[in-house]
């Protein structure tokens, strides 16, 4: 298998090709499922019309996202075997600039893949990763996606939910959470429930989420909560659906 490393910076498709090949790594490592394959094709045909880059509308979105998660009393983000493969320096550096815990959910859930997510996780830095004890249950949905701990999403008042299916965001929802989607697909469910879609590849949207709470530590509540309620998601999903029915122009 080819090293990321091996992989040209000024290769015209490095970033698809490093996705790719994180991916594919997951999945011998058994973090992520053989339909996180299709999944990741799905959205990398969307990144290449959105034109790869982060759109003004995302990271307007992306800045939204990093208020709220402060603003958060008890904020969780929900990694799934694509996330985890995808990001997990990410997702930690995330959780411990905002307070967030790290909690496992998946929706091709076996213990071996729980407790593989989870300890690539460590490895990468976090000191605790919820989801193993998965002693509650989201209402309203039927098989072991439905499952969650107590002290974690189930307890949580904002989840950020990244490549998430749109059944469980709308339970989520229902649930009163404010939900955090990040999705390439303006028209799924999952962002259309969220409220705050980003339309962002994960790679570029992770990081611009901390990068952006960062910057934002410091300020007011009443900043934070203005930033927030100042951000348009229907004009975000509009841009980004206008964008790549564009085709990236």
């Amino acid at each position: 298998m080819t090293d990321e490393g091996d992989i040209p910076a000024d290769h015209p498709r490095h970033d698809s090709l490093v996705t790719r090949h994180r991916i594919e790594a997951g999945v011998d490592a058994g973090i992520t499922s053989r339909q996180g394959l299709i999944a990741e094709g799905r959205g990398e045909a969307f990144d290449y019309l959105l034109g790869e880059e982060t759109i003004p509308s995302a990271d307007a979105a992306e800045r939204a996202a990093a208020a709220q998660l402060l603003l958060a009393d008890h904020p969780v983000l929900s990694v799934n075997g694509n996330a985890a493969a995808l990001v997990p320096d990410e997702l930690v550096d995330l959780a411990e600039v905002v307070g967030a815990d790290l909690e496992v959910n998946l929706f091709n859930r076996t213990p071996e893949r729980m407790e593989a997510i989870a300890e690539h996780l460590r490895d990468h830095g976090a000191t605790t990763v919820k989801g193993l004890e998965a002693d509650e249950r989201i209402p309203g949905l039927e098989h072991e996606r439905a499952k969650v701990d107590a002290e974690g999403i189930h307890d949580a008042d904002v989840v950020l939910v990244p490549l998430e299916d749109g059944d469980r965001a709308e339970a989520l929802a229902e649930m009163g959470k404010v939900e955090i989607v990040i999705d390439l697909n303006p028209l799924s469910r999952s962002p259309r429930t969220a409220a705050i879609p980003v339309i962002d590849n994960i790679l570029r949207a992770i990081p611009n989420i901390t990068a952006h709470a960062r910057a934002l530590e410091s300020a007011a509540r009443e900043e934070l909560q203005h930033i927030v309620d100042d951000f348009d998601r229907e004009w975000a999903l509009d841009q980004a659906e206008a964008r790549i029915r564009a085709g990236g122009e």
